[in-house]
């Protein structure tokens, strides 16, 4: 089901639910600003989550139906360069690629999904550096940001950005202090008729993609959904530690100190949530004594996460590393292939809006 070219068609297409096709319908129909931006059959997006949304699992989501996302993270040109040719290989889908706006060498990765000829650029991680959004739309590709709030959301469209993800607190991995549904209920009435709007941050059913839908977005994100895929090549420690956990076992970090503005990231509680709290203490110091700037005090930070992850995802060190992890992991309960995650999402959102009539 999830060989290249083959997509998954959702149980209620074939009435094994009971469902009409008016739910389907009806979802579509919501879907199609989405859907049509994309490229794609579905409007679900998969979230950037480094070391994890590479490769196998991006090219597994487009050949689903849905629009995967290569997370570039803290990868160099080069490493990019052949993460995206990887990529083709497996896929004739669309798929994008998540660029963190304060990377040392964002203009560089600029250019390698301009060479590849990437149709989506996500931007992530605070305001684009100015010139990124004109090179990268300069470039032919249509770029996708993060609004944490209505008045950057505004913001962005002002400043040429194509379509907005609105991901709230729920989320895992590097998060912001509002709930997905306050940001929802903020942004999409202001909004959603201007540019198209993907919500992002808890969602693990399909109930949920329904709500949002008629709310205006004209699609979704979900990240903590796919880490258990049979595509994902995290580590089995790492997957058993989804499998395992609830929603009030993915907490947010804590900030330590006022004067180094650290964004709270969630992840499953261990050793690793305590191990961070001292390398704070440890950066804000060198941060006070002068030995380093306030910039790369924050690039320490982002660093000391990519290794924290790749020791959970990559090696299984599911105590010393990272389990970045949004409260939706919950609703994890078993490993299966992305098409069936994604056939399961479109079933129970169909099946939803079916029951309204």
């Amino acid at each position: 089901m999830s060989g290249e070219g083959m997509i998954a068609e959702p149980r209620a297409m074939h009435g094994g639910n009971g469902l009409t096709t008016a739910g389907m319908a009806r979802l579509k129909q919501l879907m199609h600003r989405g859907t049509e931006f994309l490229g794609c059959d579905y409007a679900i997006l998969g979230g950037a989550m480094s070391w994890i949304s590479e490769r196998n699992l991006v090219s597994a989501i487009s050949n689903a139906g849905g629009f995967g996302v290569i997370a570039c993270g803290a990868m160099t040109p080069d490493l990019l360069d052949t993460e995206i040719a990887e990529t083709k290989k497996r896929t004739t889908r669309p798929f994008g690629v998540n660029l963190i706006t304060m990377h040392p060498m964002i203009s560089e990765l600029i250019d390698v999904c301009a060479a590849h000829q990437v149709t989506h650029v996500v931007l992530a991680g605070g305001l684009p550096p100015s010139g990124a959004i004109d090179r990268i739309k300069g470039n032919g590709a249509k770029l996708i940001a993060f609004a944490p709030a209505l008045a950057l959301a505004k913001k962005l469209i002002r400043s040429g950005a194509d379509a907005l993800v609105i991901e709230g607190m729920e989320a895992g991995g590097h998060i912001g202090p509002v709930s997905t549904s306050v940001l929802a209920q903020e942004i999409l009435p202001e909004v959603a008729k201007d540019i198209p709007v993907f919500v992002a941050g808890g969602i693990g059913r399909g109930e949920a993609i329904a709500a949002y839908l008629e709310m205006g977005a004209v699609g979704v994100q979900l990240g903590t959904r796919f880490v258990c895929a049979t595509e994902c090549i995290a580590h089995a420690n790492f997957k058993k530690a989804f499998l395992r956990a609830s929603a009030r076992d993915a907490i947010p970090s804590v900030q330590i100190d006022p004067r180094l503005p650290v964004i709270p990231v969630r992840a499953l509680k261990n050793q690793e949530m305590t191990n961070f709290a001292a390398k704070q203490v440890e950066v804000a110091g060198r941060l006070d004594s002068g030995e380093i700037e306030m910039g790369e005090a924050q690039l320490q930070i982002e660093h000391y996460w990519a290794g924290a992850l790749k020791r959970a995802v990559i090696d299984g060190d599911v105590e010393s590393g990272s389990v970045m992890a949004g409260q939706s992991v919950g609703m994890v309960k078993r490993e299966e292939p992305v098409a069936e995650i994604i056939a399961e999402l479109v079933d129970e959102a169909a099946a939803a809006l079916d029951s309204r009539g």
